[in-house]
């Protein structure tokens, strides 16, 4: 267990919480800038079952920010990438692979073999459906959304909290922000805030994003905390 000893030693962790951690089960839907270090980070904590949910290509305009890619990976599929670098970094973990979009078609179906849910996607239509998926199996979603330097997470449906739908109530008009600049760094501080998240739940350390809503803006590095309470 000398890989994971540092995070063994906290208090909050010890050997009961690592073996949550290598017990437990999360789905990452998007490996795009959130993605990355989404799963580097809980690969690297030894989750023990990984789920990767994108039927995309790495191309050229992915590297500025989607740092599980490099040159050698353009054109291939971004799940098959993940795995392999994912595996080099943590061997005795399980990772599964899904080539295709998160649907309703295939949504729970998915999910319902995971513990947590994470929001690595760049659209509300898929976010939306993440959120039904999450309650009605049960599952804690950890939010997460970037556009230029701003960027938001949160954690929906977990025991009894507020949903993505709670703050954001769907509308005839959903706007994707696919086509919006950001910043490459930003991904790499929103989706290592979510794989925090995720590892909380997972160990029961400090106080989980419930019913809160973390925003940044990281031109003036302002973090601030929302209460969320309907």
């Amino acid at each position: 267990m000398s890989r994971y000893s540092r995070q063994i030693m906290l208090p909050e962790i010890g050997n009961d919480g690592q073996k949550k951690i290598s017990e437990a089960s999360v789905l990452i839907i998007g490996v795009g800038g959130l993605g990355s270090p989404i799963s580097i980070y809980l690969a690297a904590a030894g989750v023990g079952k990984i789920g990767l949910v994108d039927n995309d290509t790495v191309s050229e305009s992915n590297l500025q920010r989607q740092i599980l890619y490099n040159n050698s990976h353009i054109g291939k599929k971004k799940v098959s990438v993940a795995k392999e670098q994912l595996k080099a970094i943590s061997p005795d973990i399980d990772i599964e692979i899904y080539d295709t979009l998160f649907t309703t078609e295939n949504g729970y179906d998915i999910a319902k073999e995971y513990d947590i849910i994470i929001d690595g996607c760049d659209n509300s239509e898929t976010r939306y459906l993440i959120d039904c998926v999450s309650k009605e199996l049960n599952i804690p979603y950890v939010y997460g959304a970037i556009s230029e330097f701003k960027g938001q997470v949160s954690v929906f449906n977990y025991n009894g909290g507020v949903s993505y739908s709670d703050i954001y109530p769907k509308s005839e008009n959903i706007n994707s922000n696919m086509n919006i600049g950001v910043i490459g760094a930003l991904p790499g501080i929103i989706g290592t805030i979510q794989a925090m998240e995720a590892l909380k739940i997972i160990t029961g350390a400090g106080d989980v994003l419930q019913n809160k809503l973390l925003t940044i803006d990281a031109l003036t590095m302002e973090f601030t905390t929302f209460e969320v309470n309907l």
